[in-house]
């Protein structure tokens, strides 16, 4: 079974959190996990907030949320 700590590790290396992997993230903070896990979730969160590593998530939001900015503006000028 896949623990948190190889899911960090994976991110870290990549430089990137996928959906997957952010999905699988949550199934596994929802069960028993010892202190190295959270240890190595920690670290994750403070490369995600440093910028060391992107979110998937958060670069489809942002992205869909400027091409409907870019789409309201056209629609207004038009």
């Amino acid at each position: 079974m896949i623990r948190i700590r190889d899911i960090v590790q994976q991110a870290l290396t990549m430089g990137y959190l996928t959906i997957e992997a952010e999905d699988q993230l949550r199934d596994l903070l929802s069960t028993k996990y010892d202190l190295e896990d959270l240890n190595a979730f920690m670290t994750l969160q403070h490369a995600s907030m440093s910028g060391r590593i992107k979110q998937q998530s958060r670069v489809i939001r942002y992205k869909t949320t400027a091409e409907d900015r870019i789409n309201q503006a056209s629609r207004q000028a038009g």
